[in-house]
């Protein structure tokens, strides 16, 4: 296989030149009774500021930590604010994407009809497009976790029930394993199977001997505290840790806000996405 590569860190995200005078942009992240989780938002809302200086840029919540969405965009609107950009901090567009975001973005207007807010696309992929940058901050955890080389990976997951959402991370593992060269399998943490040890067990009744796991999570917490566990007992070589503040994820947020900007031909991004095809080499039932 090939080894597993960095891309070079990225150090400034400049801007449309037509959005120098940007609008406040809010991190809405999933929340957790975790303190770390919350801790590795605010680790990325300051990387997307050093990625950008000059553009605002905050935290929010859907649960367990304050201030939520709604909450913080009001205090915008309070502050003088006229519009804002609503990043969703999730990997698939799944029930919080769904359902929990447009909630908190109907209250707001409705308490602020002033007050404008423009809703991203989450960070895991888009349609048929899994983003280059998503891929490089997983290659960049893996090799931090020094797994040396490995003849085979499992993508772990949060998990969900929602099929589309099952079929995007399915879609990262088709990514990450023909980038890496290697046979891939999708786990998940929770609402579906298989569980991380079944994954990596399967891989090795098929043959492979060195098993790594791709931390699919924004965060550190209970989920990934889980995995981690179970991937060792399985005889997994290392887990790689939560993406947090990786520089390609700041990057990719700041993306994502200038697909706004940019129209939905021209999405900002500087790279070329990878194309939706599938795998011959990832097995993920």
């Amino acid at each position: 296989m090939r080894s597993a590569h960095l891309s070079r860190p990225i150090r400034s995200v400049p801007a449309p030149v037509a959005a120098r005078a940007a609008d406040p942009v809010l991190l809405v992240a999933h929340g957790s009774r975790d303190p770390r989780a919350a801790a590795a938002t605010r680790a990325l809302v300051r990387a997307v500021r050093a990625a950008r200086p000059g553009v605002p840029v905050s935290a929010s919540w859907l649960d367990h930590t304050a201030p939520g969405p709604t909450e913080a965009l009001r205090a915008l609107a309070v502050a003088g604010q006229h519009r804002a950009v609503l990043v969703p901090l999730l990997l698939t567009a799944a029930y919080h994407r769904r359902v929990d975001v447009p909630a908190a973005v109907a209250a707001v207007r409705a308490a602020e009809p002033g007050f404008a807010v423009r809703v991203t696309d989450v960070l895991g992929p888009v349609g048929a497009e899994v983003d280059p940058a998503l891929l490089a901050a997983l290659r960049r955890r893996l090799v931090e976790a020094d797994p040396g080389r490995f003849d085979a990976l499992v993508l772990a997951a949060a998990g969900t029930r929602d099929a589309r959402a099952r079929g995007s991370v399915g879609r990262v593992a088709a990514a990450l394993g023909r980038e890496l060269e290697v046979p891939v399998r999708v786990s998940y943490a929770s609402a579906a199977p298989p569980a991380v040890g079944a994954a990596v067990a399967r891989l090795r009744a098929q043959g492979a001997r060195r098993i790594v796991v791709s931390a699919y999570f924004l965060a550190p917490g209970l989920f990934h505290d889980a995995v981690t566990a179970a991937a060792r007992d399985a005889g997994a070589a290392a887990v790689s840790a939560p993406l947090t503040d990786a520089p390609e994820l700041a990057g990719l947020v700041l993306r994502r806000v200038d697909a706004l900007r940019t129209g939905p031909d021209r999405r900002g991004n500087p790279a070329p996405a990878v194309p939706l095809a599938a795998a011959a080499r990832i097995d993920a039932a």
